[in-house]
C-alpha cells in the first residue's frame, strides 16, 4: 500500500494558497522582493502595505528636513544597471520627496504596483502545520494563504510614543515626526520638538528656519558633524554613472557601504597634530560615517582613538556655539558611540535668536498642557505646535506588535523573550517559509546594499526550495544560536555596547538591551551568505514531501 506522511496527507487535500509568496511591506526590501519573486523566480506574489503608497520609511516621514544621510548615489538600487544609469540626482543627499519620486519610478519600471494593495495593514500571520501554509490577517480581517512569507517590515518603522504626563492634555497639533500630515504648515508657529537624534536634528535645523520660535527639549546631546550637502552638476553625475562598476565592487566589499574608502590607520600611529587635520579633512568633506569610519580604523574600537575624534568635535561646538551656557548644554561628555549622525549646520542654528534649548535631563519636563509644555523649573512653554521625535521601537518592534506565531502557535514574543534573534538576520527557527528583510542582527551599513544582499539571498533559498520540491525550509535553532553568539562577540569588540542608544533597544522604556546588528560589515555579512549558500544552505533543513512507497 502506499504511505505518506499524516500531515502532507491532510495538507493534499485543502486547496491551494492563494498565493505562492506574500511580501508584507513597499519599502526599498518589499520593492525589490517582490521584483524578484515574481519576475525572476516566476511566483505568484502578492504586497501588503500599510500605508497610502509605496515607500516604506519614505513615505510616513514627510518632516521638514528629513533626508536620507547616505550620499545619494549609493542611496539606490544597484540590481540594474540600466536603471542606475538611467536615473539622476541634484543633491548630495536626498530629500524625502525626491527618494520617494525615486521608489515610485523603480515600482512603476517594473510594473509592481498591479500586485502591491496599499491601506493594508497585517494583523497576524499564522502557521499552519498540518498545511504548511501561513495565514495572513489584516486589519479588516480579511485573510490570505501563502506558501511563503517575507516580512519587510522596516528597521525605523514602528513608533516610539514616549509616556509624558498629560501627552493628551495639548491643545495645538501634537504630531509625532513618523506620521507627519500633509496640510501640517510650521511656518511662522511656535514649534518645540522633543529629541535629538538623526530624524531631531534634520527637524531642528529645518525647523529654525520657518517657525517664528523654536523650542528644543533635548534628552541627550549628540556628537554631529557636517553633512556637506549642496548642489550636485549633471558633469558629476555623469562621472559618477560611469565609475559605477568600480563604486559598487568598493561599495559590496566594504564595512559601511557609504561609498567611501574605510581608513585602515589607527589614529594613534599618527602625530596629534596629524590627527587634527586628518579630522579637520573629514569634516570638511561631511557625514558622519565617513568622520567615524574614514579618518581611523579605531574610532569606534579602541578608547583613546575614540576620545580624540570625542575632543575634536566638543572644540567645534565651543568654536560655533556663541552663548557658553548653550554650547554646554549641546557639548557630549560620553563615548562617540552612536549611530554618527550628520547635519547641514546643526550646531549653528542654536545661534539664531528664534531657537531656545531646554536640556531635560538637567530641567525635566513635568507635564504637557493644553497650552504647551512645563518644565521643572515651573516655566510653561506656550507653543502651537508639539513635535515627538522620538524615534522608534527598531528592529523587532514591528514584529512583536503583530499576532505572528510560528510552530505550535508559539508567538514571536515568546521566542524573544531575551531580545530578538535571527539566523543570518534573514530567518528565524520555529518560524518555516518566513523571511525577514532588516530582521534582527542584520548589517549595521548603509541599509539598500544590505537589502539587496538579503533579498537576493532570500531569493536564492526559495529558489532551491522550488527546485527540490521542498515544501519547508527552516533554520535550525543551533545555527540561530551561533549567529547571535557571533553579533555579540563582534558588538563586544566595539564601543557601542557601552553606550545607551536605539541600536541595543536602549530608547524603550521596559525593553530589554541586547545586540540587534551583525557589526562585522557587509563585505564579511556578504561573504557569510555565500559561505552558507555555497554549503548547500549549511544550518537549514529542506522537508520535502516523501515520495510514495509500497510495502
Amino acid at each position: 500500500m502506499i504511505t505518506q506522511n499524516s500531515n502532507h496527507a491532510n495538507a493534499a487535500a485543502v486547496s491551494a494558497p492563494d498565493y505562492d509568496a506574500i511580501v508584507i511591506g513597499a519599502g526599498f526590501g518589499g520593492i525589490y522582493m517582490l521584483h524578484k519573486l515574481r519576475d525572476e523566480l516566476g511566483l505568484s506574489v502578492k504586497g501588503l502595505e500599510k500605508g497610502g503608497g509605496i515607500g516604506g520609511t519614505w513615505y510616513f516621514n514627510r518632516y521638514p528636513g528629513a533626508k536620507s544621510d547616505t550620499e545619494g548615489f549609493v542611496y539606490r538600487y544597484s540590481f540594474d544597471k540600466d536603471l542606475l544609469l538611467e536615473y539622476d540626482w541634484a543633491t548630495r543627499y536626498l530629500e524625502q520627496s525626491d527618494i520617494l519620486a525615486y521608489l515610485n519610478h523603480v515600482v512603476d519600471r517594473y510594473d509592481l504596483r498591479r500586485d502591491i494593495q496599499l491601506n493594508t495593514e497585517v494583523t497576524g500571520a499564522m502557521f499552519d502545520e498540518n498545511t504548511d501554509l501561513w495565514t495572513i490577517t489584516i486589519a479588516n480581517g480579511e485573510q490570505f494563504t501563502s506558501r511563503y512569507v517575507v516580512n519587510g517590515l522596516g528597521l525605523l518603522a514602528r513608533t516610539n510614543i514616549p509616556d509624558i504626563p498629560g501627552l493628551g492634555a495639548f491643545s495645538g497639533n501634537l504630531v509625532h515626526t513618523n506620521a507627519w500630515p500633509d496640510d501640517l504648515d510650521i511656518t511662522g508657529k511656535r514649534v518645540g520638538v522633543i529629541g535629538t537624534g538623526s530624524t531631531g536634528t534634520q527637524f531642528i535645523v529645518a525647523a529654525a528656519q520657518m517657525a517664528s520660535h523654536l523650542t528644543v527639549f533635548q534628552r541627550s546631546p549628540q556628537y554631529c558633524v557636517p553633512s556637506g550637502n549642496g548642489p550636485v552638476d549633471q558633469a558629476e553625475v555623469e562621472q559618477t554613472k560611469q565609475n559605477f562598476d568600480a563604486i559598487w565592487d568598493q561599495v559590496r566589499n566594504s564595512a559601511v557601504a557609504f561609498g567611501f574608502e574605510e581608513s585602515a590607520i589607527e589614529a594613534a600611529s599618527v602625530s596629534e597634530e596629524q590627527r587634527n587635520r586628518v579630522f579637520q579633512e573629514n569634516w570638511d568633506k561631511g557625514n558622519g560615517f565617513r568622520f567615524m569610519f574614514g579618518t581611523f580604523a579605531d574610532i569606534a574600537t579602541n578608547p583613546d582613538a575614540n576620545a580624540a575624534a570625542a575632543a575634536f568635535i566638543r572644540s567645534k561646538i565651543a568654536e560655533i556655539v556663541k552663548n557658553p551656557e548653550t554650547a554646554r548644554k549641546l557639548t557630549p561628555t560620553g563615548l562617540y558611540a552612536k549611530r554618527p549622525l550628520c547635519n547641514e549646520g546643526y550646531y549653528e542654528t542654536f545661534n539664531r535668536q528664534n531657537v531656545e534649548l531646554v536640556s531635560i535631563k538637567e530641567n525635566p519636563i513635568e507635564e504637557i498642557t493644553p497650552a504647551g509644555v512645563r518644565t521643572a523649573d515651573g516655566v510653561e512653554h506656550q507653543l502651537d505646535v508639539l513635535v515627538l521625535a522620538t524615534g522608534f521601537d527598531a528592529v523587532d518592534g514591528n514584529y512583536r506588535a503583530m499576532d505572528l506565531r510560528g510552530r505550535g502557535g508559539k508567538h514571536i514574543n515568546d521566542h524573544w523573550a531575551d531580545g530578538p534573534t535571527s539566523y543570518l538576520g534573514v530567518t528565524k527557527a520555529g518560524f518555516p517559509n518566513m523571511f525577514m528583510i532588516l530582521g534582527p542582527n542584520s548589517p549595521f551599513t548603509n541599509l539598500p546594499p544590505s537589502i539587496e544582499a538579503q533579498v537576493e539571498w532570500i531569493g536564492d533559498i526559495i529558489g532551491a526550495a522550488e527546485r527540490n520540491d521542498a515544501r519547508t525550509v527552516e533554520p535550525t535553532k543551533e545555527a540561530e544560536d551561533g549567529w547571535n553568539a557571533t553579533c555579540n562577540e563582534i558588538a563586544n569588540m566595539t564601543l557601542f555596547p557601552k553606550v545607551d542608544s536605539w541600536i541595543f533597544g536602549a530608547n524603550i522604556l521596559g525593553k530589554k538591551r541586547s545586540v540587534m546588528f551583525y557589526m562585522g560589515g557587509l563585505a564579511n555579512y556578504r561573504a557569510q551568505l555565500a559561505e552558507v549558500k555555497n554549503d548547500g544552505f549549511r544550518g537549514f533543513e529542506f522537508d520535502k514531501t516523501p515520495e510514495p512507497s509500497f510495502a
